[in-house]
C-alpha cells in the first residue's frame, strides 16, 4: 500500500508545479498543498498497516509448524 500513498503525494506536488507553471488559480494550489501534506499522514497509516499484516502474517506461520 506504501507505494499508493507515495505516488498520490507526488501527483499533487507535480499537479502544484504545472499550476504554478501555467498560472493556475490560487484556490487549485492550496487544493495541491492541502492534497500535498494530507499524504504524509496517509503514508504513515500505510507503513503501520504493512507493518502490521508482515507481523501478522510472520506470526501465523510461525504457529502453523
Amino acid at each position: 500500500m506504501v507505494p499508493f500513498a507515495v505516488a498520490g503525494i507526488v501527483a499533487w506536488a507535480v499537479a502544484f508545479v504545472v499550476l504554478l507553471l501555467f498560472d493556475g488559480s490560487e484556490e487549485w494550489l492550496w487544493i495541491c498543498v492541502a492534497g500535498f501534506l494530507w499524504g504524509f499522514p496517509g503514508l504513515f497509516v500505510m507503513l503501520r498497516h504493512d507493518a502490521n499484516r508482515r507481523r501478522r502474517l510472520a506470526a501465523g506461520s510461525t504457529s502453523a509448524r
